[in-house]
């Protein structure tokens, strides 16, 4: 199937030529026909398939019949909202580059930026708007933007503004859109907290749903290693000096953990940037650009700051933390192995994180291949792990003994 297969008008497929577009991607191809039939849709795919092109060009196509002539003053018909700012300007930067051939005018406006030059782009008028939703309600009650007029409704990433606690903003935002519109949900996971918010906002939606597996993704190489979570940042340390090579994205399930990672990387010589929720935008953007340029080559990440991060050519993933979501697994090595390029995961697991192994590996019908020969394996027949079990045997034993004889006191442990 071709782009023209889909019954995109001229200007769109000219600029998706001039961007190098050959094919549309499996969840273009299942959603541009129902955004074009103005269907409310929910889709369930992964960062790295295609799915701001998926309703980026067809809510072009939508708009393009019924532009606002510019003396008359444009007004928004179509509202992109998303969690986050790298997020919104990389949507932006996609609405400009497809409808370059059009009179269709888009802008982006977020949180953590001076909103007087915001402010003067928006009275000019603008026919498609994508937002943060702080920034969004802002300056809607400063009366600087109206909704009413909206005739598209895209989440974007509902599942990260969910996670972000944005709810109530994403409900309010729908509320001031008006009833009589079409509703348009992207999420790379579907939870319960999502589902519940499509069945209240959205009409008999059509359902689609896309997924990364390791048959579309042959170029990502993946291994795992069992390792003791008192030993995970050596392990790093070891793979970085003896392995693994290039730009490298390395994922941590808490702030306070990638805080930490960061500090050890840079008292061994490394040169590393990180992104998590605490780090302003400005932050977030330098240390973004600085990994992108190659100023330095490793970058440890929250899910939630990364998400939807753009970067390509990148060498490898480092799972330091598994996580608890499968999709997010991968979600995760799809970041590398991108545009032909080969990429690594290498994934950390720890003792409590054995049963995550299970669920991932039973999503991608695979199993990942286990890297034994290592200088920190999880063992519970090492001799480490048999003398450690053996003193804290003998500690409950001393302790039973003890309260035994002493019924009044408490157990020490």
């Amino acid at each position: 199937m071709s782009f023209k297969d889909l019954q995109l008008i001229d200007p769109l497929l000219k600029a998706i030529e001039e961007q190098g577009y050959t094919t549309p991607t499996q969840v273009q191809e299942k959603t541009i026909p129902l955004v074009l039939a103005k269907k409310d849709v929910i889709t369930s795919a992964q960062t790295g398939t295609g799915k701001t092109a998926a309703f980026a060009l067809p809510i072009l196509q939508l708009l393009s019949d019924k532009q606002d002539a510019p003396k008359r003053g444009k007004k928004i018909k179509a509202l992109i909202v998303s969690p986050t700012r790298e997020l919104a300007l990389q949507i932006g930067n996609n609405f400009k580059a497809y409808g370059r051939h059009t009179n269709l005018r888009t802008t982006v406006i977020f949180g953590g930026a001076s909103i007087e030059p915001q402010i003067d782009v928006l009275t000019k008028g603008v026919d498609i708007l994508v937002a943060t939703p702080g920034r969004l309600i802002d300056l809607y009650k400063q009366e600087v933007i109206t909704l009413e007029h909206i005739e598209i409704l895209v989440l974007d990433e509902a599942d990260l503004m969910l996670d972000m606690g944005f709810i109530d903003d994403v409900k309010q935002i729908e509320s001031l859109c008006p009833k009589q519109k079409q509703i348009l949900l992207f999420s790379a996971t579907m939870p319960f907290k999502v589902e519940q918010l499509a069945n209240t906002i959205l009409n008999n939606p059509e359902r689609i749903e896309v997924h990364t597996t390791l048959s579309s993704a042959n170029n990502i190489g993946q291994v795992l290693y069992y390792v003791p979570k008192r030993n995970k940042i050596e392990l790093c340390l070891h793979l970085l000096r003896n392995e693994i090579i290039g730009s490298i994205l390395i994922f941590r399930r808490t702030k306070f953990g990638v805080d930490k990672l960061e500090q050890t990387l840079i008292k061994n010589n490394y040169q590393v940037e990180t992104l998590h929720g605490d780090k302003s935008q400005t932050d977030r953007q330098t240390a973004l650009k600085k990994f992108k340029s190659g100023q330095v080559n490793i970058l440890v990440a929250t899910d939630v700051a990364a998400r939807g991060i753009d970067i390509n050519e990148l060498d490898a993933v480092i799972n330091f933390d598994l996580p608890n979501i499968p999709e997010t697994y991968v979600h995760r090595i799809g970041r590398t192995g991108r545009a032909g390029n080969s990429g690594m995961s290498y994934s950390f697991c720890g003792a409590d994180e054995k049963a995550y192994v299970q669920t991932i590996q039973q999503l991608l019908q695979i199993q990942i291949p286990v890297e034994e020969l290592h200088p920190y394996p999880l063992d519970p027949n090492t001799k480490a792990e048999i003398h450690k079990s053996k003193q804290t045997a003998s500690k409950h034993k001393k302790g039973r003994k003890s309260a035994a004889s002493r019924k009044k006191k408490k157990r020490w442990y």
